[in-house]
């Protein structure tokens, strides 16, 4: 992972850039799949605030959120970022040492950005990866003063892969991004081979890392969402569906109280479980794997539970890692 950097434009390129750019947007603008750009040519990316024009070859990104980690592996031309710490955790060494040399101009919420900090890296586009109902907190139009901004935030859990595809096309990143990506579509098709005889037969649940021990809860999770989507991947599926869906998470996951473990994972021939990076359980595991209800459930007894680590990957090449996680925790059950 090379980290791209460029120099500052002097004031005669930056004025020359927006002759080109008020010359151009409106005969060369294309498609989000447009053809290949020339310098100073634009397309028009269909994003969560609109139909943007944005630089068909952009040079100098600016990343927030969710987009961060997936510029950063796709080796997009960032200049800045905001902080990502949830993710430092999943990302591999060359990726961090990359993350921790890039400018921040946000911190972790939208909340947080540092309009003076975006401006003085002088960027061409800007691209946001943050929930959508997150966005108002962002001065969106303050942002366009001083670059295109493209919002592309995430939806259901399961949906890194389109979004983060987005993130990599409008940040002209695509090449890396693919690579990675049919990385990850390989190792997940011989780990389904590997287990066929196996997963499918089984009905699994999953327990996730969010509840509110204070609030007495457990989050659930089923299908397509954060602790799960990668399992299904592989050919692991989780029985049942949301009672009352949400937006975002909450349409694939529940937060139960306590007592309704039996009823909630009675049934689960196998149970999966959310751990930190380094094994550990998190506070809203713990709990749940301390009580006695867990101590009594089937798959507890038979013992068919099994801990994943990496649970909240949203780029493939952190994907990866939730794999090789799943690929140890399912290794007994070949000798079965």
């Amino acid at each position: 992972m090379s980290l791209r950097r460029f120099p500052r434009p002097g004031k005669g390129l930056v004025v020359a850039t927006v002759l080109a750019l008020a010359a151009t947007v409106a005969g060369c603008a294309s498609g989000a799949g447009g053809a290949a750009a020339g310098e100073g040519e634009t397309r028009v990316f269909a994003a969560d605030n609109g139909d943007i024009t944005i630089p068909a070859d952009p040079q100098r990104v600016v990343a927030t959120g969710y987009a961060v980690p997936v510029l950063i592996e796709a080796d997009a031309p960032l200049v800045g970022i905001s902080t990502w710490k949830r993710g430092e955790p999943l990302m591999s060494e060359e990726d961090l040492a990359t993350y921790n040399e890039l400018p921040k101009v946000a911190g972790e919420s939208a909340a947080e950005t540092n309009y003076e900090a975006i401006a003085e890296v002088e960027p061409d586009l800007i691209v946001i990866g943050v929930p959508a109902p997150v966005l108002k907190d962002v001065d969106v139009e303050r942002l366009e003063s001083i670059a295109p901004v493209v919002a592309i935030g995430p939806t259901v859990p399961s949906a890194w892969r389109e979004l983060s595809r987005k993130q990599a096309d409008a940040a002209g990143a695509l090449e890396n991004f693919d690579a990675v990506k049919a990385e990850y579509e390989k190792k997940a098709e011989e780990l389904a081979k590997k287990y066929e005889d196996v997963l499918p037969k089984l009905k699994f649940a999953h327990v996730g890392g969010y509840g509110q021990v204070e609030n007495g809860n457990f989050q659930r999770e089923f299908d397509g969402s954060w602790g799960t989507n990668v399992a299904n991947d592989i050919g692991a599926s989780y029985y049942g569906q949301v009672k009352e869906k949400g937006e975002g998470s909450r349409a694939v996951s529940e937060y139960p109280s306590i007592e309704e473990l039996p009823a909630a994972l009675g049934e689960a021939d196998a149970i999966t479980y959310t751990v930190n990076p380094d094994g550990s359980l998190p506070e809203a595991v713990k709990y749940v794997v301390e009580s006695e209800l867990w101590k009594n459930l089937p798959a507890v007894k038979a013992g068919m539970t099994f801990p994943v680590r990496y649970t909240e990957a949203a780029t493939y090449r952190q994907a990866m890692r939730t794999l090789d996680s799943l690929d140890e925790a399912f290794e007994p059950l070949l000798d079965q």
